[in-house]
């Protein structure tokens, strides 16, 4: 809660079990089943994809199970930042705050990006208008306005209330799913396994850990649930924030099992990777009509914005949450006297994502991996801070496992030599990252309620 001009404003308990299933798998899974479909299948063929997937995810469920307990008794939407404070100094808290802002609020300028490149898609005179270029990749005009209106809506929609917003990802999420049940129904009847070789890209242990490399960039959002923990129905018992994470998890990893293995088996994938969208053209090539691809594609148009929708919710509950407990201007942590929203904290991420479009996508790919670590940072210091809060010894070692987990994912990214790890533009951009953070500064007096 916050005072504002001496009345206690709290944000407003409207969310439901459903709502946030919705918030969690919807933040999860935007649209890398479709953009970059070819760059999993090089990376690990389809079985190489498949495990990765469904080892990377599994390894996430102590990790939700940490969250799922954490929430339950700090439901606190300041999320890492609250249990890390409980047993770590104020800076690990910032810090771990200060990256998990970066994990969410990187997917939505990229999100505002790819509805331009998917609208392009579909009309080929949006590409057209080309203002400028960025390592070599061109800006549309069209596209930039396209991704600013949607920006703005979802500005405009978080900014008015919760509920609105929780409503626009209840139907996308819900959406999403129904036509993707549509079309790999009617793809795969189509499809023969003679498609699927070959099924491992390259040594079996190394195509299965190319991908696990990418799983915590397109998992991340599991965590997004305890960003609204502060905004539950009444009738909310705590025990669904648990019942949410883990659901998003399973079924975010049966969604990216099913989605590989589809494009795997209704075409000869290895033929189709240079082609833009190759999800949208094995489904087309095995069904031999673009109404399909019509289908695919709305899919993805509704993943998107429900992806840009959670993602957007969780950077904005989250900077109010830190600029509620002092960490950064204060300001941010101010409620909407009648929305009750963090109307700041919306309107500042809106402006942000708008004005990160104008750096196109090549540019956001690097920080997009930057990401991945961010995420793993902010699980590695949950279950950290819940191992260190002395739980049941059967807790305290699904903790360790949590910490592993996030520790290996980190390393995996950072260490040279090792397959698929930073370059020079991912170093760059977290040192930008870091060095912002150091700029905005932690303060070093709290209020004495947030702590």
């Amino acid at each position: 809660m916050l005072y504002n001009s001496r009345r206690v404003i709290t944000l407003a308990r409207k969310l439901r079990l459903v709502d946030y299933f919705a918030l969690g798998w919807g933040t999860m899974v935007g649209v890398g089943w479709l953009v970059v479909m070819d760059d999993w299948l090089l990376r690990g063929g389809v079985l190489g994809a498949i495990l990765g997937f469904a080892i990377g995810g599994a390894l996430l469920l102590p990790i939700g199970y940490v969250y799922g307990r954490l929430v339950a008794a700090m439901p606190d939407a300041a999320g890492e930042v609250a249990y890390t404070s409980k047993v770590f100094p104020q800076s690990i808290s910032f810090a771990t705050g200060w990256m998990m802002i970066l994990a969410y609020f990187i997917v939505c300028p990229w999100e505002a990006v790819a509805v331009g490149r998917i609208a392009g898609y579909i009309f080929p005179a949006l590409d057209s208008v080309e203002l400028y270029r960025i390592a070599g990749q061109p800006v549309y005009l069209p596209h930039l306005l396209i991704g600013l209106g949607l920006t703005g809506l979802l500005t405009v929609l978080n900014y008015r209330g919760i509920r609105l917003s929780a409503t626009f990802q209840n139907w996308t999420a819900f959406g999403t799913l129904a036509l993707f049940v549509l079309f790999v129904s009617f793809g795969v009847s189509k499809g023969s396994p003679r498609n699927f070789p070959p099924i491992f890209t390259h040594s079996p242990f190394v195509s299965v850990f190319l991908v696990m490399q990418i799983v915590p960039y397109f998992m991340t959002g599991f965590e997004s649930v305890v960003k609204g923990a502060e905004e539950a129905s009444p009738e909310f018992r705590a025990r669904g924030f648990l019942k949410a994470i883990w659901m998003a998890i399973v079924v975010g990893i049966l969604f990216y099992i099913v989605v590989i293995a589809s494009v795997g088996y209704v075409a000869p994938w290895k033929q189709l990777t240079s082609e833009k969208f190759m999800t949208a053209v094995a489904f087309e090539h095995a069904v031999g009509s673009r109404w399909i691809v019509r289908v695919i594609l709305a899919a993805a148009l509704l993943s998107l914005f429900k992806v840009f929708n959670g993602n957007f919710v969780a950077a904005s509950r989250l900077l109010f949450a830190i600029g509620r407990r002092g960490l950064v201007d204060r300001r941010l942590g101010y409620v909407h006297p009648r929305n009750q929203t963090p109307s700041i904290a919306v309107v500042c991420i809106g402006l942000a994502t708008g004005a990160c479009m104008f750096l196109g996508d090549a540019i956001l790919v690097p920080v997009s991996e930057v990401g991945s670590v961010a995420s793993a940072i902010g699980w590695l210091a949950a279950c950290a801070a819940y191992y260190q809060m002395g739980p049941a010894p059967r807790e305290r070692l699904v903790a360790v496992i949590g910490v592993t987990v996030g520790l290996l994912m980190i390393l995996m990214k950072v260490i040279p030599g090792v397959p698929g790890h930073f370059t020079a533009y991912e170093w760059l951009a977290l040192g930008i990252w870091i060095l912002l953070g150091v700029g905005l500064g932690w303060r070093r007096n709290p209020s004495p309620n947030s702590l």
